[in-house]
């Protein structure tokens, strides 16, 4: 008896607390069935210009060496064959993986939309996820769709 009542206070604790907190970007993201606030952010965006999208649909198979893993994009253009890859943290399993895909897709239009561009890959490193971007051969921004990539989606040339 003595639990059950326990259980009901962390309940009602842990719903007063919700209610007091306002939801993160990435809770946001959750919500509305993304991982992150981010990718939420980008399908609005992609929304608003009436760009069709598919959100991780898409799996692409790539071997590490003696084993096969899938790889699934956050955001699948097919009209534009574009793949757009949102990343907060870029691990280095991640740059990992994004390289090896390179490798063994080279044709694969892959860009990626960070939070901070600028962003160290790790405490120690000069290297931002931009600057390795740029040596990999990836397309990147910061946390929006640039009205270049925007153009080029729609099929319309940037005004200069």
């Amino acid at each position: 008896m003595a639990t059950n009542i326990r259980r009901h206070k962390l309940k009602m604790t842990w719903r007063a607390r919700l209610k007091r907190k306002p939801l993160t970007s990435k809770k946001v993201g959750i919500v509305y069935g993304f991982r992150s606030g981010l990718e939420e952010r980008i399908a609005g965006e992609l929304r608003s210009e009436s760009v069709s999208y598919e959100f991780e649909e898409t799996k692409l198979k790539y071997t590490k060496p003696e084993k096969l893993h899938t790889y699934t994009p956050d955001f699948y253009l097919p009209e534009q064959d574009i793949f757009i890859e949102t990343k907060g943290l870029f691990t280095t399993a991640d740059r990992q993986k994004m390289k090896l895909i390179k490798e063994q897709y080279p044709k694969l239009d892959i860009r990626f939309l960070f939070s901070n561009a600028k962003a160290k890959i790790n405490k120690r490193s000069k290297t931002t996820y931009g600057m390795w971007c740029e040596k990999y051969g990836f397309k990147y921004a910061t946390k929006h769709i640039p009205k270049e990539w925007l153009c080029e989606i729609k099929g319309k040339k940037p005004n200069t």
